[in-house]
């Protein structure tokens, strides 16, 4: 309580100092452009003013200059008296002294003054008192943690009846990270987050978006989950298949070379889920099926073979047929294509009383496609709890992600 209690303050006076400065600044920008705008108005408005004043002025000056000359000629000597009444007529009678530059009305003046209404204050003032909420407890919580091959599924919950969700929101980030990243948006209440590394702690945190609303709710309290078990990898070296950096996808290539691709070691474990899961690559469409193409597992590693349709190994063809020890199950799935899932689900279910030696050994094995699923009795000579992967193609485009 006490640690979501200091974070939750944090992220308050965080919030509330950034938007007083946000503020602040919206308030500087808002009074220098209506500052901008009264100079602008001053000097538009003023010019003819200040060209009318100088014109009056200079008429005044000139009237004052003449006016002294005038006196000065009546006043002079006799001698000059003529030539200075002459002089002055002249001038008298090119100034017009009756005249005045035409100055504009009064009510064609602006007259300058700020209306600021005291409504917003009103306004920010309701709008403040409304922003932010603090809950107690998120509408959503984290509920499991499962391992899986490289990655880990994670499984949440709504803990708030009343709450309708519109989308989930799941984050993790390593324990050593500064920041959390989005690893899911969506509807289900499930994802399995793929690309961890073995024995790391990670933190995940969910939040959700009630229906109808833009802003997500508080996160849920981060919690740790780790997974134990290393990823899934295909073998490298096969001349038919092209992997990526992580070795957790295969894409048959161009090459004639064909052959059935094998895990890089026998990484399925009895009790786990398997899935395959086929994946456009880039703008090319999905590769041409092939009745010999097969997804599935084995007991081992056998060289020289172009498909997993052999013993000691059950799989399933592109076409959904089934095939266990090299014989072909008269129940069928549907065909495997571009963005199907096909997962593998097995438990011991016998072990014979000389299971190490050679005695009977049974696996229940559960193969599910497109929301269909078999589910058989697979009766190995030998006790194995720990299988490899494998995948045989014929034709290029086939892209196939393990995990």
């Amino acid at each position: 309580i006490r640690e979501s209690a200091t974070l939750t303050r944090d992220v308050l006076e965080q919030h509330f100092n950034d938007l007083k400065g946000t503020l602040k600044k919206l308030l500087d920008e808002r009074l220098m452009s209506l500052l901008q705008e009264v100079d602008a108005i001053e000097q538009e408005s003023i010019k003819p003013l200040d060209e009318c004043q100088k014109l009056i002025e200079h008429g005044v000056s000139t009237a004052d200059d003449l006016l002294r000359e005038g006196e000065s000629a009546v006043h002079g000597d006799v001698g000059q008296q003529n030539e200075k009444l002459c002089s002055f007529t002249k001038k008298a009678l090119h100034i017009q002294l009756d005249s005045l530059p035409e100055v504009p009305s009064l009510v064609d003046v602006p007259c300058l003054s700020a209306q600021l209404d005291d409504c917003l204050l009103t306004i920010l003032k309701n709008q403040i008192f409304r922003h932010g909420t603090v809950a107690s407890c998120p509408p959503v919580q984290l509920e499991e943690f499962v391992e899986k091959p490289g990655g880990i599924l994670v499984r949440w919950c709504k803990v708030d009846d009343d709450f309708i969700p519109q989308d989930y929101r799941l984050q993790y980030r390593k324990s050593t990270a500064s920041h959390f990243e989005d690893v899911y948006v969506g509807l289900e209440t499930e994802f399995i987050v793929l690309h961890i590394d073995p024995n790391v702690d990670y933190q995940f945190r969910v939040c959700a978006r009630g229906d109808g609303r833009q802003e997500w709710s508080p996160w849920s309290v981060p919690q740790i989950g780790r997974t134990t078990l290393v990823p899934h990898e295909w073998t490298t070296g096969l001349e038919g298949y092209s992997l990526s950096s992580r070795r957790n996808i295969a894409l048959r290539n161009d090459s004639q070379s064909c052959g059935v691709l094998y895990s890089k070691a026998p990484t399925y474990f009895c009790g786990q889920t398997l899935t395959f899961r086929q994946v456009l690559p880039g703008i090319e469409t999905v590769g041409q099926p092939d009745r010999r193409d097969s997804l599935g597992v084995c007991v081992e590693q056998q060289n020289g073979y172009d498909s997993l349709q052999r013993d000691k190994a059950v799989c399933i063809s592109t076409n959904g047929a089934v095939f266990v020890n090299g014989k072909e199950m008269t129940n069928q799935l549907p065909a495997v294509t571009s963005g199907s899932t096909v997962t593998f689900d097995m438990e011991v279910v016998q072990l014979g009383p000389s299971s190490n030696e050679g005695g009977n050994f049974k696996l229940r094995v559960t193969i599910s496609s497109n929301n269909r699923e078999v589910v058989f009795d697979w009766v190995l000579d030998q006790c194995c709890v720990s299988l490899y992967f494998g995948c045989s193609f014929s034709y290029p485009g086939w892209k196939v992600l393990v995990f």
